[in-house]
């Protein structure tokens, strides 16, 4: 395995102040992902000899050992499992998630959420700690800043996230953001405890792939402060197929567009 280059930090806007460090808590929505959790897993546990982890694998109605390989976890990380009777889909394995994580965190606390089939480097979780503690309240793990890369992905799959990017981006503009549908990232926990606050269990309604893209939408009421860490995205470790319907997900991005810029803004500061 090959050693992720240092990556090129993008400094977050309008941060104003350095913050505690809390526990940052991983979590993993998981269908059918008992080949490439252990390797996952394994490299968590290394990056807890440095931070404080909690790890919360999502097994969305697996049919395979997703959940026992969650039971059994590895030394030295602490892994905790939450289960779907049945498959609900990306967006509901990442409500169930942020639910389990805001049931426990503290305020200073940070929630990352990562893709469970090995594709995203978890060494990468040190760039986005430091961007939160400089004072981000997002910190995106982007392919599309300088260090950044793509090249592993199939092409039908860049052309995607490319194209999605580059609609959102100028349709509906979040300062700092250029990777909107990178499912690496880590949030602030009083910035989701707000949203909570105002969208309850609507904060993702999303199914599937385009759940990334809605929370991100609805956090920009916010005004939240949005940093980039550079993402090597690493498909060539993903060990099955890809879960992604591409013209299944294209629709939802544009359904999603067309009720965001349909849907008036909240009508109180959060």
């Amino acid at each position: 395995m090959l050693d992720a280059p240092a990556p090129e930090v993008q400094p977050a806007a309008r941060a104003t102040r350095i913050r505690s460090r809390g526990r940052a808590h991983v979590v993993l929505p998981a269908y059918n992902e008992a080949a490439a959790l252990p390797s996952l897993l394994d490299r968590l546990a290394a990056q807890a000899s440095t931070e404080q982890l909690t790890v919360w694998v999502v097994d969305d109605g697996s049919v395979d050992d997703t959940a026992a390989v969650a039971e059994a976890g590895v030394p030295g990380l602490d892994v905790r499992l939450v289960r779907h009777d049945a498959n609900a889909g990306l967006g509901q394995a990442l409500r169930t998630g942020l639910h389990a994580v805001l049931d426990v965190a503290g305020d200073d606390d940070v929630a990352v959420v990562m893709d469970a089939d090995d594709t995203h480097d978890p060494a990468l979780l040190r760039p986005l700690l430091d961007q939160i503690q400089a004072g981000a309240d997002i910190a995106i793990c982007s392919r599309f800043v300088p260090g950044g890369d793509d090249s592993t992905a199939p092409p039908l799959r860049r052309l995607l996230s490319r194209a999605a990017a580059l609609l959102f981006r100028r349709v509906l503009r979040v300062d700092g953001v250029r990777d909107f549908t990178s499912g690496y990232r880590a949030y602030r926990v009083d910035l989701l405890e707000r949203a909570t606050l105002h969208w309850g269990e609507r904060l993702v309604e999303e199914r599937g792939f385009a759940c990334m893209v809605e929370l991100l939408l609805k956090l920009r009421h916010c005004d939240p402060v949005v940093a980039e860490v550079p993402l090597p995205l690493r498909y060539d470790r993903k060990p099955g197929a890809s879960k992604l319907a591409l013209r299944r997900t294209v629709g939802q991005y544009l359904l999603l567009l067309l009720r965001t810029r349909l849907t008036p803004p909240p009508h109180r500061e959060l």
